[in-house]
């Protein structure tokens, strides 16, 4: 087989073709095989800056910025919806690595509405969501569940206060029935009251007050009666979330 030996001028040539077709800097639309499209800045061959992406399959873009070819830093997500033909943003804010991550807000295809922090794509940290019930949850998130400290205001007026685990009512909270105009103080575990007192509450303003109001506790000590009963309940409910220690009684 003969040897080709290639000139240094040819060589030269090659390689300043190479450096060329590098992307680097600002550049027009670029097109991936699949038929994707993105326009903005590129570093070493990767999106990197300010940019805009457009997924030929779904019709989905995102317009922001990236770092090391993943948006990363702020940016926007629409997605094509596909009886109008018309894009729906669906997540403004904070990402990192290719994922949701620090602060946002995600649209729910039904009406639904998320603000706040996020972790690796899930509500993680502070954050409010406006369910489609009208109902309202502020407070702490993890991995997409109701977490930590939070309330929730009802769409019928009723409300809850305390503490959260695993999307359900889990430790000490307070719970306002404004239809009776009654409040529950104590335990609850799975998401229901287990230990606790319920005493009258905005009696006179609620719409259907119970018949006769609550009788007086009359127990020798009934702090000690209740005291004894939360701890039980504490107990299984510390075993069952040992890392979130928001769920015991404050000291």
């Amino acid at each position: 087989m003969p040897y080709l030996q290639t000139s240094k001028k040819s060589r030269a040539l090659s390689t300043l073709l190479d450096i060329k077709s590098q992307k680097c800097g600002l550049r027009h639309t670029i097109f991936s095989v699949i038929g994707n499209e993105y326009t903005g800045e590129w570093q070493d061959n990767k999106k990197h800056g300010k940019g805009t992406q457009v997924w030929k399959k779904s019709g989905a873009i995102y317009h922001g910025e990236w770092k090391f070819g993943k948006p990363d830093g702020y940016g926007t997500y629409s997605v094509l919806i596909p009886e109008t033909k018309e894009l729906a943003k669906k997540y403004c804010g904070e990402w990192k690595h290719g994922k949701k991550h620090g602060y946002g807000m995600y649209l729910y295809n039904n009406s639904a509405v998320y603000e706040g922090e996020w972790s690796e794509n899930h509500r993680s940290g502070w954050g409010r969501m406006y369910y489609e019930s009208r109902d309202i949850y502020e407070g702490e998130w993890m991995k997409d569940k109701n977490h930590g400290q939070g309330i929730i205001r009802c769409a019928n007026g009723n409300w809850y206060e305390g503490t959260w685990g695993e999307g359900k009512k889990n430790g000490i909270g307070k719970f306002y029935y404004s239809d009776k105009g009654q409040l529950y103080e104590g335990i609850w575990l799975d998401g229901v009251a287990k230990c606790g007192t319920l005493s009258d509450f905005g009696r006179n303003e609620a719409p259907t007050p119970s018949k006769c109001q609550i009788p007086q506790v009359r127990l020798v000590d009934m702090q000690l009666v209740l005291k004894e009963s939360e701890e039980a309940y504490l107990e299984t409910i510390n075993s069952k979330f040992p890392l979130h220690n928001t769920l015991t009684e404050n000291e």
